[in-house]
């Protein structure tokens, strides 16, 4: 009986596929700084120019939507002011905008907090070289 459902059955064959990751252009300009490149993944606009709206927008709807109790209204736009305070290479703004979140959100902990200076000069080498050579 064995030998029947053996005929019925799939062989599975293994294929190997070699994968070879792809190195954005933020961690090849961070190479092995980890903590700056983790900094900057999930707080800066690569292209900062397709929000459409200022900083100062950004902050005063934050901080309106801040009044009114709604905090996740509020953490977006201080989380678009920051990534844009970062583009303007504001590092008081940055610290102004992330500490913010953490204030409201007391879940949410930003590395960039923890060496701003460092994560926004290396934000600005990123804007210097790649936008620049973009339209």
């Amino acid at each position: 009986m064995l030998g029947l459902l053996d005929r019925f059955r799939k062989k599975e064959k293994k294929i190997e596929v070699e994968t070879k990751k792809t190195i954005t252009e933020l961690e090849q300009l961070c190479g092995d700084d980890k903590e700056t490149y983790e900094a900057l993944l999930n707080t800066m606009f690569l292209d900062p120019r397709k929000p459409g709206t200022s900083m100062k927008e950004a902050a005063d709807n934050a901080k309106k939507y801040e009044k009114a109790k709604d905090f996740v209204k509020a953490r977006m736009w201080y989380e678009i002011a920051g990534g844009l305070a970062i583009y303007e290479g504001n590092v008081k703004k940055v610290v102004e905008f992330f500490s913010e979140i953490e204030k409201i959100s007391p879940d949410t902990k930003y590395t960039i907090l923890k060496n701003p200076e460092k994560a926004v000069a290396k934000a600005q080498e990123y804007y210097k070289q790649y936008l620049e050579s973009k339209p």
